[in-house]
């Protein structure tokens, strides 16, 4: 396979802009109002409780999406920050680089909050509107069914909607971007403008098809508890978070690794289908930018892999 020997990179879309993350750092590449690039650099830094959760089957899931959430965030908070301000007016960003720190772990944990309000919402809001079609269909079986369609419903209409933005447009144009750099590197091409823009848009590992197999795994998990009455659906649901999460987590991975392998690469086409709403096709200068951004973070995992071997041998 292309992609065998190769180390695993993930990405996210930022406002004019994409963040890549590998084994030692992110960095994300934002184009100015005046056309130049920013570039913001990180650390990987992974508190110790959450390595040993992360070497956990079904407790991995949760605790990297924790992090990425958390980590998203500073890089989104910085995109947006710079796509604000003038190139001109930057002395207002100097200003407050000594409040920094506090800045990331404020926004780090609003990425968190974020993220679990989100789902809580996601996943209580159909529980409820299920319960009112109960006179109609009051076995269980039927209620997860229909819970589940709401979810889904409410999932697409959501992106759809979101998607009509101007911004959130071109947030999804520089998801497909970065989609079509991993694609273009895990293919083993050159990384080009032509090269990148001819692979896919679509992603097997990416987070869209997570959120989607997360209504897909809680239609099987709801089956195995009680639905009725309402407050021990809506308390179950609320406990069985972590549960979906970490299930959908492992499934994930299953599909990608199965992704070439005939007949059970169908697994995951569903979360390849949602990806059809969350990406949009980039512009040249937004390619660009995603293949900026991903060189740069190969230039600084070569650097740390050398400071790595070299503090071994010292």
């Amino acid at each position: 396979m292309a992609n065998e020997k190769k180390p695993i990179y993930g990405g996210q879309a930022v406002v004019e802009g994409v963040m890549f993350g590998g084994k030692y750092n992110y960095v994300t590449a934002v184009r100015r109002k005046d056309g130049s690039v920013d570039y913001f650099r990180l650390p990987r830094k992974t508190h110790p409780f959450v390595a040993s959760l992360k070497r956990i089957p079904f407790l991995r899931g949760i605790a990297a999406i924790v992090e990425a959430s958390a980590n998203g965030s500073k890089h989104l908070n910085f995109s947006t920050e710079r796509f604000e301000i003038d190139p001109k007016d930057d002395e207002l960003i100097e200003k407050q680089e000594t409040s920094k720190l506090s800045m990331y772990l404020g926004v780090a944990a609003v990425g968190v909050i974020s993220f679990l309000f989100g789902k809580f919402l996601f996943t209580l809001i159909p529980a409820f509107l299920a319960h009112l079609a109960s006179p109609i269909f009051p076995d269980r079986p039927a209620q997860v069914l229909i819970e589940g369609l709401i979810k889904l419903i409410l999932l697409l209409a959501y992106i759809y909607i979101v998607s009509l933005t101007p911004l959130v447009k071109r947030v999804f144009q520089y998801h497909g971007a970065e989609h079509k750099v991993i694609n273009c590197f895990e293919n083993g091409l050159e990384l080009t403008v032509k090269n990148v823009q001819s692979s896919s848009r679509l992603h097997y590992r990416c987070g869209s098809s997570f959120i989607l197999f997360t209504v897909i795994v809680g239609v099987f998990v709801y089956m195995l508890v009680p639905a009725d009455p309402l407050w021990v659906r809506l308390l179950n649901r609320l406990a069985l978070i972590p549960v979906v999460l970490g299930i959908s987590f492992e499934v994930l991975q299953l599909t990608n690794k199965l992704r070439d392998v005939p007949v059970l690469r169908w697994l995951g086409l569903p979360g390849l289908w949602l990806q059809l709403l969350t990406t949009k096709e980039p512009d040249d200068s937004q390619a660009e930018i995603a293949i900026l951004s991903f060189k740069e973070l190969l230039n600084m995992e070569k650097e740390s892999e050398v400071t790595k071997k070299t503090e071994e041998i010292v």
